[in-house]
This record gives structure tokens, sequence and C-alpha cells, in this order.
């Protein structure tokens, strides 16, 4: 279960405006979890529209009942179904000042392997599209021209009429985990990922700087650093941002009045493939030439992060006088960088 971020992630949703869209099938066998995700949106002050297409008879009555009692709040919306309006174009163009639109399907966006696909820019999806890399499986999105849907929404995106739109699985709290971690449960299809580098100002940020780097910890990527460690060295670490929430995480160590080490370097995993990690060594490396450093070292196993290394200008070597420094990891390779 992802970890959630209530109040932070409330500010950035509070005034915006959210169209949730679900098809009648995934309605009708998810209704429960539907509303009580809508109910607590609305308990934090989040305003949704709720648009379905449950046909206008009389089996579905006592869904239409519900959606009225349970959510009375919320808008919500038909799609004339009988006048053959499609669900999807019908959500796309719904409204010149949607915000974010969430598509509550049956599964999220899945690559070839059948991994989760957890963020993509518009030109990555139709890249993957035009590539038969993105799957939509089984009854994901009800149209057989799943290649037009995911243009569409890109279409969308790139003409500014709509900044996210999410693609979750109808499950228990999957608006919640979508909107509320920072790794979220769907695929999120988004343009507007801005990066800023900050340093840790709360305790909050700490616990969110601790649940970055636990993953990279559990597989030996990174030495273990908890909690208190982070809290006692908060003047050392600096995050990446993104809507205001720490989306990946850096530590400067101080080897000595010229050389600064990077480390602890991590990245959420919705947004690995964001090109974070390069905004964090780049925002690293004008951060040390400001305090004056000469030097940069790192040293890492982790494959990925050696790439962006050599490709940014780093080389692996280890200087005599960094001989102390590699002899705590030796069986990790160490890169430097001149400044």
């Amino acid at each position: 279960m992802p970890k959630l971020y209530i109040q932070e992630y409330k500010k950035e949703l509070i005034g915006t405006r959210i169209l949730i869209a679900c098809r009648e099938g995934v309605l009708r066998e998810n209704i429960k979890n539907v509303l009580s995700d809508i109910k607590f949106m609305d308990r934090q002050g989040i305003k949704t529209i709720f648009l379905h297409n449950l046909a206008n008879r009389f089996a579905n009555r006592k869904y239409f009942s519900l959606l009225q009692e349970k959510l009375p709040n919320t808008q919500i919306c038909r799609i004339p179904v009988e006048r053959g309006e499609d669900f999807y174009d019908y959500a796309l163009n719904f409204s010149p000042h949607i915000n974010k639109i969430v598509f509550i399907e049956r599964k999220y966006l899945t690559d070839e392997k059948g991994r989760k696909l957890n963020a993509l820019t518009t030109k990555n999806a139709l890249k993957l599209i035009k590539e038969k890399k993105i799957i939509a499986y089984g009854d994901l999105i009800a149209n057989a021209n799943f290649k037009a849907i995911i243009e569409k929404i890109c279409t969308k995106i790139e003409n500014q009429d709509i900044d996210r739109i999410h693609i979750v699985p109808a499950r228990k709290s999957c608006l919640k985990h979508e909107l509320f971690s920072i790794e979220g449960t769907g695929t999120l299809i988004a343009n507007n990922f801005t990066e800023t580098l900050e340093g840790i100002n709360s305790d909050d940020e700490v616990r969110m700087v601790e649940n970055i780097l636990k993953p990279y910890i559990s597989k030996g990527l990174i030495k273990p650093r908890n909690r208190e460690h982070i809290s006692a060295c908060r003047k050392n670490f600096y995050m990446a941002k993104i809507d205001g929430i720490p989306v990946g995480c850096v530590e400067k160590i101080n080897l000595s009045e010229n050389t600064a080490e990077l480390g602890a370097l991590a990245v959420a995993t919705r947004y690995r493939d964001h090109q974070v990690g390069f905004f964090l060594i780049k925002s690293f490396v004008e951060l040390a030439k400001k305090e004056g450093y000469q030097r940069i070292v790192s040293l890492t196993r982790n494959p990925k992060l050696k790439s962006i290394y050599c490709s940014v200008g780093f080389e692996e070597k280890t200087p005599e006088d960094l001989q102390h420094r590699k002899s705590k990891s030796p069986d990790v390779p160490m890169f430097v960088y001149l400044l």
C-alpha cells in the first residue's frame, strides 16, 4: 500500500477542476469503492465532477439513486449513450476548464512485458504507441481503437486543454492512492513536470525522503540512512520537487575543502523516466560550484546511475587522495567530476 501524503497533495488539488470518468461496467462492479474515494475527496475540500455512461434503464435505477444520495456535493453527469456518444470523446471534450481527468478502468497501462507504466509524457506515450509497446489488456479501455484514444489524450494535453490525465485500476482506494501518494496506483500522462531543488524544511519532508530511499536501500544500491540520520543531517539533503512534493533526493557529504561527495541519489518510482536523476545531478553540480568546491565524487553500483554519470561528464576513477574514501566501499566504483 503506498504511503499517503494527504495534507501535502491537498494543497495542490484544492481549487483545481477534476473530472472522474467511469464506464458502466466498471462502475457497476466497483460502485462502493468509487463512492468511498469521491466522498473522501469531498471531505478534503476537493470538488469533483463524476462522469458515467450508465444506460437509462430500470436495472440501473439503484445506481442513479446511490450516486445522488452519497455524492451530494459532486456534480454528476451522464453521457447520453442513446445518442451514440463515445465515452472517451465525451470525457475529453467535456469542458475547456478541466485540469485533470481520471479514467477509472480495469487496469493501468502496461508495457509489452506487462510492467506498469507509471508516468508518461505525451512524447513518450506516442512513441510507445507507435512502437506497439503500450498494451491495453482485455477490457482496459473499451474501444477497439486504443491507439486513437491515446493520441486524442496526448493532443488534449499538448494543446493545454487538460493538464494531466490518469488511468487508474478500479479497486479499493484507487483514487486516494493515485492522487495522494508519490508512487500512485495507475498511469499518469502529462507534460508539466517542473522540478525545483529545495532543502528539507520539515519532519514531514524527512519522512518523505526516507520513503524515497527505502527501495534503493533494500536493493543494496544505497547505504542505509534512517530517519534519524536524515533529520540530523537535513541541512545536507536536497529534494527534487514536482508540484511541491518530493520525488527525488540527494545528500551532500563534505570530504574536504575542495571535494563534495554526491550521495543518496534516489528517485521515486513514478518519476524515474522523467529525467529527475539528471536534474538532481545538474543541480548538485551548480550547488557545489556556488559553494566553492572544485570536485565532486560519487560511488555507486547502480547501473542506470553509472550511465547517467558518464553521459554528463563524470569519469570512473579513484584519485590517490581519495583512496581513504574508496577503502570504505572497496567494491563500489567511484566517479569523479571536475568543476
